[in-house]
This record gives structure tokens, sequence and C-alpha cells, in this order.
């Protein structure tokens, strides 16, 4: 009853409250929010709107946010800023191998270093696989160290 002698257009007056609380309560959260926590901010619309229609005795029972319509520049914007996130992650995990392989080399360089037999070993393993390849002539680089210390 109230809602139909209090306000002159009660569904007319209900909407544009929804759209001016949709209005506020989106343009206090940022875009990853909106995207991400629309539970969240479907309960505080309708927490919002159902107090100030209370007095007309209007209930809002639920609100739900299907879709957010962006403008073009916020979805280029939006776009460049994934991009930018996705060649960071790139090149952080490229850094992160050339670290590991760094490591390994360096592991890898040490136990050579007290065995130098290794090293030797080492040598003739590429000279093999050099002399699999389709090439005509092999030139070893001499000195060798072929001599036991």
């Amino acid at each position: 009853m109230r809602a139909v002698t209090e306000v002159r257009d009660y569904l007319f007056a209900t909407f544009q409250l929804s759209q001016t609380t949709l209005r506020s309560v989106g343009g206090q959260n940022e875009l990853d929010d909106l995207l991400s926590q629309r539970d969240k901010l479907n309960a505080k619309i309708q927490e919002t709107i159902d107090a100030q229609t209370e007095p007309w005795g209007i209930k809002v029972m639920l609100v739900e946010l299907k879709n957010i319509d962006l403008p073009q520049e916020m979805q280029r914007v939006i776009a460049a800023q994934a991009e930018a996130e996705r060649e960071r992650r790139t090149k952080v995990i490229a850094a992160e191998g050339e670290y590991q392989a760094a490591q390994r080399l360096a592991e890898a360089a040490e136990i050579m270093g007290h065995s130098p037999i290794t090293l030797q070993l080492r040598y003739l393993q590429t000279l093999a696989a050099i002399a699999t390849e389709h090439n005509s002539t092999t030139v070893p680089p001499l000195p060798t160290c072929w001599s036991r210390s």
C-alpha cells in the first residue's frame, strides 16, 4: 500500500534507485573486484536498495549482476595490461631457467675441476657428436692434455 500511496511510480523509482546504486557501488570498487567478486557486490547492492525501498513497503530479495559492459578504450587498456603481465611472466620463467642452467654448469665445472679425466671424456663425447653430423672434415683443437698430472 505504501508503494502505491507514497511513491508516484514505484517500479520506475525502484529501477532508478537500482541504477544509481549500481553506479555508486561499481564506482567504489576496482575493476578486478567488479569482475571477480560479483557475489559480494550483488549482496552490497541488494542491501543498499532494500534499505532505501523498505519505507515504501518494497522488499528487494535478489540482485544479480549478469554482464558488465566496458567502453572500448577500457577493454584495450585491460588487454594491454594482460599482455604486459604475460610478457612479465615469460621473462621471469626464462630468467629462472637461465639461473638454474648456470647453477648446473657451475656444479659440473666443480666436478670436472676435481677430476680431469671427466673433462677428457666430455671432450671425446663432443668429438663423437661432431663426427656424427654430416661434416666431411673434423679438426680437433691441439694440443690436448692427455698426460696424467
